[in-house]
């Protein structure tokens, strides 16, 4: 006679909860992300609280996020500038530490054409842009460089052959369109400002070509409303662009191919 073997229960698991409660504190912070990315227009805080959030999930500590959350609430602005700042420049090579010198250099050299508003230093992703207004260097309509125009070009060729780093220069108009015996289009004006000054670096200031490109962007890249005539005379201006390291590999021909 068998004997019937008794099934053994097993004991009851108070822990299963646990799984539920951790996934409805994940949704519930990523709800208030959401909420707070909605409401808040510092992006810069609320890319800090997203990845303070972010991090705490990813390490499994439910019970840090709350902390994490204050913490990159309370950061100030210059501190989450610096820290944005720090990791570009560990991770995209960012240029402000490449084109240093080159910075220093120009703001020192340039000064007195930077204080008349002649010319402007930007510090892009891509590289340093020179921006020259069109009435420095070129009359109205015209391409032909002003002779005034020379020793501020000067200066600017004088710190391209300190570095290897390529340069492209870019032509850029008002959104009024020209019509001239000479020119038919504002994309034909900027194209000729931008091959003028390359002409002048080559021939003059002895640069050499094949470190220069050129670009014509007409009226479709401004830097200001061309609503107003001072907005106007901001985007009629010839860029010249020390371009980064990273950003050169890109230009055409850069890439280890013999012409």
């Amino acid at each position: 006679m068998t004997r019937r073997r008794r099934r053994v229960e097993q004991p009851a698991n108070h822990e299963r909860w646990i799984i539920s409660y951790a996934d409805f504190v994940t949704l519930l912070f990523g709800f208030f992300v959401v909420m707070f990315a909605t409401a808040s227009s510092d992006r810069q805080k609320v890319k800090a609280v997203s990845d303070s959030v972010r991090e705490a999930l990813e390490q499994g500590q439910i019970s840090h996020v709350g902390s994490a959350i204050k913490e990159a609430l309370e950061k100030k602005p210059d501190d989450a500038a610096k820290t944005t700042e720090s990791q570009g420049s560990q991770t995209k090579g960012v240029p402000s530490a490449e084109l240093a010198s080159s910075v220093k250099l120009l703001e020192a050299e340039l000064h007195q054409e930077i204080q008349k508003g002649d010319v402007s230093l930007r510090m892009e992703p891509r590289g340093l842009s020179i921006s020259f207004r069109q009435a420095a260097i070129f009359d109205s309509g015209e391409d032909v460089v002003k002779e005034s125009a020379y020793a501020a070009i000067r200066k600017v060729a004088h710190a391209i052959l300190l570095i290897p780093n390529l340069v492209r220069l870019e032509g850029n108009t008002d959104n009024i369109p020209i019509h001239n015996e000479r020119f038919h289009s504002n994309w034909e004006l900027s194209t000729a400002r931008s091959i003028a000054i390359l002409n002048l670096l080559v021939d003059r200031f002895e640069v050499p070509k094949s470190r220069l490109g050129v670009a014509g962007y007409a009226d479709v890249a401004p830097i200001a409303s061309n609503d107003t005539e001072e907005g106007r005379a901001m985007n009629r201006r010839v860029d010249v662009v020390i371009l980064s390291e990273v950003a050169g590999r890109s230009e055409p021909g850069k890439h280890g191919l013999k012409p």
